[in-house]
């Protein structure tokens, strides 16, 4: 009976293969993901779906508002961030910290501003994005609403096991077309909301 059991097989379900910040950056040179809008999101790559006339509007609006309050190098368009070993997001936009890029050869490893222009993403931008960033430790997350016309501002990232990667934002304001905020890297320098949409 013994020997029985030690020939039964161990039952393993399939495991799912998760890719490191490396292997996913070697498959982008390899042009594996040639003319895909792709971000590696907990070791899983994810396809992102493409950008319509209004979206990519949207992001030419954030692009021109940014650029005229932060120094040239400082700001990133749909260019990865790497976060831990198995993460690399593409945020529309970012705000950088020149001296942290400088010192380093790889992506960013943080952002000072992160900006998602969501349409047809606004739940997972809303949740899972937000998690993912505020699990890194980025404390000012903007979700350019399309849908509703309004800017959702993310700050003051929190411990909370209730949410996909074990982190959330404990502030969120939402602004209309006619409110104006400051960027928390910035705080002198107010632009109104009405200028990040297209």
């Amino acid at each position: 009976m013994a020997l029985a059991s030690q020939l039964t097989p161990q039952v393993e379900d399939p495991q799912p293969r998760r890719w490191t910040c490396d292997e996913y950056q070697q498959m982008a040179e390899l042009g594996l993901f040639e003319n895909q809008r792709v971000q590696l999101i907990d070791g899983e790559i994810l396809k992102m779906s493409p950008h319509g006339k209004r979206h990519a509007e949207a992001i030419t609006s954030v692009t021109f508002v940014l650029v005229n309050i932060f120094q040239k190098g400082q700001v990133r368009i749909q260019l990865p961030l790497t976060f831990a070993d198995d993460c690399s997001p593409e945020p529309d936009a970012a705000i950088v910290d020149l001296r942290e890029q400088q010192r380093s050869a790889e992506h960013p490893t943080t952002a000072l501003l992160v900006v998602e222009v969501s349409d047809k993403t606004l739940a997972y931008d809303r949740r899972e994005k937000a998690s993912l960033y505020a699990r890194a430790g980025i404390p000012d997350y903007w979700v350019l609403n399309l849908l509703d016309n309004k800017l959702e501002i993310h700050r003051e990232p929190v411990a909370d096991a209730d949410h996909p990667f074990g982190h959330r934002y404990a502030k969120t304001t939402i602004l209309e077309k006619k409110d104006e905020v400051a960027p928390l890297a910035a705080p002198e320098i107010p632009l109104a909301v009405a200028d990040l949409l297209p």
